[in-house]
Formats: structure tokens, C-alpha cells, sequence
């Protein structure tokens, strides 16, 4: 048997399933620099009908992973989500994603057949880092050491075992590496199976139904999703577990159910998919972590299913690097299942369970589905995603109201422009690499800002008064013209915030002469794992 066994140093994370979370995982560890190996069984990728609509945090997690131009390009983008009645096809409110100009640079949605944007995921990989995936690499069993994890396989040339130092599971909801690691699933399967078919018809010029581009039609008897994707029609509506799966005539003749009678229909593809609401019992073994459906499986409505997953590939690829630099202890690891299971199971599940109640008409409304408002667009772009930053229990999934609330720590930053002596950056651009303190404070009394900072950290300060060039900070001074971001932050002057590298705020502090101590202490603190000293937002 072949052997591959890198330097101690430069052994890869070994990334198990080329499905979008294994390839968006990858594309974040070659953001930051991590060496990787992708293995995927199959020749290649899949061509299922599967996932279609794209959120907006995904946008950004593709944003900071630098894999989004060919993304937007290849896709249909939205500001509209629509609830509708089915009986009446009278519409019972719309969420307007353009309410979130102050929060994101992309405040809309997208869709995209998963089949269309995982080739687009890999291509930008093997730009970014040729010859990472290893297709037909089928894992069957792995061994654990202290200090690395050795991984069999079968390939085209004969068994193969691979060092790696650490393991990330993204081989999908029946993941062998969890079975082999003996994790517990904990939940149920819904007594419904979900149908999806894409079409050919043409619902915009001589058969116009000016419906949204993602319009949920509520029903009692049979709910239904239209989706516009960029080349066809989407339709996914529930079937008994025990209907047969319909004839080519029988899904020409549902759509016809669904839409009128329009002429000209086309089957492109279609599939049935068990659903279910199961989430690990635990995240992670030793060396090896479990991430999107290995971890959880979430009921796929309002396309909280691939985007959940996209949170653990958001959260967990910064901790790796930090400690495969020697930044950070490897305690700091044990955030990623803290943070994200919280999040799937009492999040994304609990919230995707209520929408399909409000699909049965089972129930009148739920807390994120009190359409038209500004929580309304920032839950359901999972821009409101609140992580436990500080081990406290405090995290949240849904914002209401029709105005951008504060921001607390745990809460994902605005993306909104400050302003760098040679230019305008935002702020999820000047974070994506490091730590970063941003000390609201006025520029012109020469606040002390230090110099620097332990790897991973930089602290700037943020003010309406640019720092002049006689003031030693223009190297470590942001502009915010008329106080733009400080006003979106809600807080008061001589506050500092520190963001984290995937935009998430990891702590608030009032502002003094040894605030840059302070926040040093408290970087410190998360990096080696310690619980994060509890935030004192000064508004």
C-alpha cells in the first residue's frame, strides 16, 4: 500500500465529500493559507436536482472565501420573497431584501441549481489551489493519532493511506466517518417526501403570472415553492412517503395544477428526497469535525438547508488557521460545535419547522414571518444570525422590527465603507484576515492606539475626524464620513468592538487610555480558548 506522509508541518486537513460545504470549507482554508485535500468518491460531481436559492450571508461567506464573481454571474438574483395564498394566489405579504442597504453590499438573494454552482465552487478552487481535489478517493476507514489522523482510501491506482491533521466530515446526511465514529443523530423524518421538478415554460411573456422569483404559496391540502432559476422553472411541493413517484404526464400535468394551462411544458429533471429534522449529538472527536448535513440535517424550507451548513463553513476554517499558525491553542476549536449546533438545532430546524406549518396554514404566523419589514429581510437572509460568543447562552436567529436594531456582540458586523488613506474599504473586507479593534474614538485628541498587537490582532482607530498626518495614527486610522458605521453600530462615542474574521463581533468595551490593553487581553483570552470577558457595550 502507498503511504503519503507530508513533513509534520505541512500535513493537510483532509476535507471528506466535494459537496458544497466541502468545497466552500476548502476554498476558506486556501483563503487563509491552510494546506488541504479534498476527497471525493464519485468521478464526479453530483448532477442531482437539489438545492436552488443561495442566501445572502452565503453571498458573503463567498465574498471573503474570493469565489463569488463567477457565483453572481452564473445566477438569478432577487429582492423579493413572496408568501402567497395557493387557493387564491393572492399575495399575503413579500419580504423586501432591499430594506438592507445599511447592512450588506449584496442585499439580495440569488438562485442557482446546486448542480450549476458546485462545478462553479470547483473550478474557482482548482484556480485557487490545483490539484486539492481528488476525485474517486473513497474513504473506508481512519485511523486517529495525537498529533494527526491517517486516512484509508480507495483510488484509481490501489488503497492509499493519507496523513492529515485534522479531518473535516462533509460526506452528507448518511456520513460514514460519523457512523465510524459512532455519533448519534437525535430527531425524526417527516411523514412527507418532497417533490422537485425543474421545467421549460414560460411564465413571463405569453403565459405572464408576474409572480415573485421565490414565491411560497400556502395550502392546507398541498403547499407549493416556485423558484425562477436562471434558465427555468422550479416547483417543489410534498408527497405522501408512500405515492409512487410520478410519471413524466403526471408532473406536466401537477405544474398545469399549480400554474394554469400553459403550453409548451418541458421536464429537465426531477427528484424525491426524505426529509428530516436530525441534528449529531456532538460535533466533533478528537481531530475530526463534523459540518453541513453530516452534522445536521435541516428540513429544507425557506433554503435553510445548504446555508446552514454554510455557517460551519464560515465559523470553523478561521479556528483551524489560527491554530495551525500557533496563534491560537486548540481549544479555540471547541467554539465552532458551541457556536453553530445552537444554531441548527434551535435555529435554522426550529425555524424551518415553523415555515412549514405557515405552508399547511397549520399556523397564522410565526415570530420571522411577520412579512414586509426590515427583521423580517435580516432573518431571512440569515443576516441575523447571533453567535454565543462568550459561552454566556446568548445567541438568536430572528430580529424583528422595521428598523436596523444595535449591533451586541455575537451579532454579524454591517458591511458598510470606512475610508483607509488611500481608499474606501468595507468593513467585512478589512476583517477577513484578522482580528480587528476598532476603537470609535475621536481622531484629533491623539488617542493611543497601539502600534502593534499579537499576531492575528490589529487595532485601528474609527472617527469622523480624519487623523491628521502630524497625529502618528494615519497608518491605523479609518475615516467613517458623518459617522455612518458608528450610527449603524448604535453606540455611543469611545466604544471599541472587536470583529472577528468572519464578521461576527466577539466583543464590545468602553473606550479609554488602556482600552488597547484591554482588548489585547480579551483577543488573548478567545485565542486561547478562555472564556471571552463579558462585553460592556458604552451606548
Amino acid at each position: 500500500m502507498d503511504v503519503t506522509t507530508p513533513p509534520e508541518l505541512a500535513r493537510p486537513v483532509a476535507i471528506v465529500g466535494a459537496g458544497p460545504i466541502g468545497l466552500i470549507t476548502a476554498l476558506g482554508l486556501v483563503r487563509y493559507g491552510v494546506p488541504v485535500v479534498v476527497f471525493e468518491e464519485d468521478h464526479a460531481l453530483s448532477l442531482d436536482t437539489k438545492a436552488g436559492t443561495i442566501l445572502t450571508r452565503t453571498l458573503e461567506v463567498l465574498d471573503r472565501y474570493d469565489a463569488l464573481d463567477d457565483v453572481l454571474t452564473a445566477s438569478l438574483r432577487i429582492d423579493e420573497i413572496g408568501e402567497l395564498d395557493r387557493a387564491t394566489g393572492v399575495s399575503t405579504g413579500s419580504v423586501l431584501t432591499a430594506t438592507l442597504t445599511e447592512d450588506t453590499r449584496f442585499p439580495f438573494v440569488i438562485n442557482i441549481p446546486q448542480h450549476e454552482l458546485e462545478p462553479i465552487l470547483r473550478g474557482r478552487l482548482d484556480e485557487l489551489a490545483p490539484d486539492v481535489l481528488r476525485m474517486r478517493h473513497r474513504l473506508t476507514s481512519f485511523d486517529e493519532h495525537d498529533d494527526h489522523v491517517v486516512l484509508h482510501l480507495d483510488t484509481p491506482d490501489g488503497p492509499v493511506a493519507f496523513e492529515a491533521s485534522r479531518v473535516l466530515a462533509c460526506d452528507g446526511g448518511r456520513s460514514q466517518i460519523r457512523e465510524q465514529l459512532g455519533i448519534v443523530v437525535e430527531g425524526h423524518t417527516l411523514p412527507q417526501k418532497y417533490m422537485l421538478i425543474d421545467l421549460v415554460c414560460d411564465l413571463d411573456v405569453d403565459n405572464p403570472r408576474d409572480y415573485p422569483y421565490l414565491a411560497y404559496f400556502g395550502d392546507p391540502a398541498e403547499w407549493m415553492i416556485l423558484v425562477r432559476q436562471p434558465h427555468c422553472w422550479r416547483f417543489l411541493f410534498p408527497l405522501d412517503t408512500d405515492a409512487e413517484p410520478p410519471t413524466q404526464d403526471e408532473l406536466v400535468d401537477k405544474a398545469r395544477s399549480f400554474i394554469g394551462e400553459v403550453s409548451g411544458l418541458e421536464v429537465l429533471g426531477s427528484n424525491i428526497y426524505p426529509v428530516h429534522h436530525r441534528v449529531a449529538e456532538t460535533w466533533q472527536v478528537g481531530r475530526v469535525f463534523l459540518m453541513g448535513d453530516a452534522a445536521h440535517l435541516i428540513t429544507p424550507m425557506w433554503a435553510l438547508g445548504l446555508n446552514t451548513g454554510v455557517l460551519d463553513a464560515s465559523n470553523l476554517p478561521w479556528r483551524l488557521a489560527w491554530v495551525e499558525r500557533g496563534w491560537a491553542d486548540p481549544s479555540l476549536l471547541d467554539g465552532y460545535e458551541t457556536e453553530q449546533a445552537p444554531v441548527a438545532i434551535q435555529g435554522s430546524g426550529e425555524m424551518a419547522e415553523a415555515a412549514r406549518a405557515v405552508m399547511d396554514r397549520r399556523s397564522d404566523s410565526t415570530e420571522a414571518m411577520a412579512a414586509g419589514g426590515w427583521g423580517d429581510a435580516f432573518t431571512r437572509t440569515l443576516l441575523g444570525v447571533s453567535l454565543d460568543v462568550d459561552g454566556s447562552g446568548d445567541w438568536s436567529m430572528v430580529r424583528s422590527g422595521s428598523e436596523p436594531s444595535p449591533v451586541r456582540p455575537g451579532d454579524r458586523a454591517p458591511d458598510l465603507p470606512l475610508v483607509t488613506p488611500s481608499g474606501p474599504v468595507h468593513l467585512h473586507r478589512l476583517v477577513r484576515d484578522e482580528f480587528v479593534a476598532m476603537h470609535f474614538t475621536d481622531a484629533r485628541r491623539r488617542p493611543s492606539i497601539p502600534a502593534s498587537s499579537p499576531p492575528g490582532l490589529r487595532q485601528v482607530v474609527v472617527s469622523r475626524w480624519d487623523a491628521p498626518h502630524d497625529s502618528g495614527l494615519r497608518d491605523r486610522a479609518l475615516f467613517d464620513p458623518g459617522n455612518r458605521v458608528r450610527s449603524r453600530f448604535g453606540l455611543a462615542e469611545d466604544t471599541v468592538v472587536l470583529v472577528r474574521p468572519d464578521g461576527h463581533v466577539a466583543a464590545m468595551l468602553p473606550w479609554g487610555p488602556e482600552s488597547g490593553a484591554a482588548i489585547e487581553s480579551a483577543y488573548l483570552d478567545i485565542v486561547r480558548g478562555a472564556a471571552a470577558v463579558r462585553s460592556e457595550a458604552a451606548r
